[in-house]
């Protein structure tokens, strides 16, 4: 999700936009169980480059520390890469993924790669070719799957960093590799093959690997269900059910917590948030836009505002009988040469920098904590 994504639901989904329940009044919906969030993750895909570029973070005391040492002090147990075929800056290519995957593991996390089949970012609002497959049509696309999906994850098991999860897509609510394998008059069957493909490639890597099929559907259990029963009508398999959360677009916590609730019910699967994120601010650190200008209604965009809205996110979650949260890009501050574009990386800007879980400075919000 980003800069495509945010146009896109700002029009769409502005509407769902609505006072949000405090964890407190959240009920568990009818057939629901209070879950224990064993996944409680960060997507610290923009990180590695930060670092790169000599970045230092800070504690809440104000001293100097690995920020995957704070966010595992602050909970989380599970990081979250995505993976670009050829993104023209090399940030996240498989070649970065496989060195950071390393320090991930040796920091005893868990593994999630997120494949977003695509060179640069894709979302709900545009899922495009790699360059490399661009001509190739569903049967050369599912073999391109299986192909990069077995040989990522074949190179990650043979350095001892296997993944413990792995989205095939990256929210794709109407379908990914497009045109070709786009959802269109309720046809999934390209998108189907492409599924299967990334499924068995997983799954021949590794069997134990869970596979995520991820979208941005918690806003509606119709939407969720058009997209899961649809693949699932052709005979796609998956794991682990996989859902965006942004107050801002995806509507009340109260109505996520149902939508949570109606997937297990319908698909007897484990489900978890593998994207959300809530701001401390609304002022913004550098010359690109903020994504996000608004605070969860009644969380208001400050230090302890973030943080209590990112708790009642997790509770919610569990009410509905989710198994784990994913913050996304918690480190993602504004960085200078760290930018949102992988065409254009040393000069774009970063508009999530509102959003981090660290200030402008590189402090973090001693007061977000992932919950269990």
């Amino acid at each position: 999700m980003f800069l495509r994504e945010v146009r896109k639901r700002i029009g769409v989904l502005g509407a769902f936009l609505a006072v949000t329940l405090p964890a407190a009044a959240l009920a568990v919906p009818a057939g629901a169980q209070a879950a224990t969030l064993s996944m409680r993750g960060a997507d610290v895909s923009t990180l590695q480059r930060a670092v790169d570029l000599g970045a230092k973070y800070y504690t809440a005391a104000g001293a100097v520390a690995d920020p995957l040492d704070i966010l595992k002090g602050a909970g989380v147990n599970y990081v979250r890469l995505r993976v670009w075929n050829n993104p023209v800056s090399g940030y996240n290519n498989a070649a970065k993924v496989l060195a950071y995957a390393r320090t991930v593991k040796a920091k005893g996390f868990k593994l999630l790669i997120d494949f977003h089949y695509s060179d640069t970012w894709a979302d709900p609002g545009v899922q495009t070719k790699p360059a490399a497959w661009s001509s190739h049509g569903i049967s050369a696309l599912t073999k391109d799957v299986y192909d990069y999906t077995y040989g990522l994850c074949t190179s990650l098991k043979a350095q001892g960093t296997t993944p413990d999860s792995v989205q095939i897509g990256n929210e794709i609510n109407v379908g990914m590799l497009w045109n070709d394998g786009k959802v269109v008059n309720n046809d999934f069957t390209n998108l189907s093959l492409l599924l299967k493909s990334g499924y068995n490639a997983t799954k021949a890597c590794n069997s134990s690997t869970q596979v995520i099929i991820h979208t941005a559907n918690s806003d509606s259990d119709a939407h969720a269900r058009w997209f899961y029963d649809g693949i699932k009508a052709k005979g796609v398999a998956w794991d682990v059910t996989g859902l965006s959360y942004y107050c801002n677009w995806h509507g009340t916590m109260a109505n996520m917590t149902s939508v949570i609730a109606d997937m297990i019910s319908r698909y007897g699967k484990p489900t978890i948030l593998a994207e959300t994120a809530t701001p401390f601010t609304t002022n913004n650190a550098d010359s690109t836009g903020n994504s996000i200008n608004t605070a969860c209604p009644g969380y208001p965009a400050t230090w302890a505002g973030q943080a209590a809205a990112f708790t009642a996110v997790q509770n919610a979650a569990k009410a509905g009988g989710a198994i784990g949260v994913f913050y996304w890009e918690p480190t993602w501050t504004a960085v200078p040469g760290n930018g949102w574009n992988p065409a254009n990386i040393a000069t774009s800007g970063d508009g999530w920098d509102n959003m981090a879980v660290f200030n402008w400075t590189n402090v973090f919000n001693g007061s977000v904590k992932w919950i269990s």
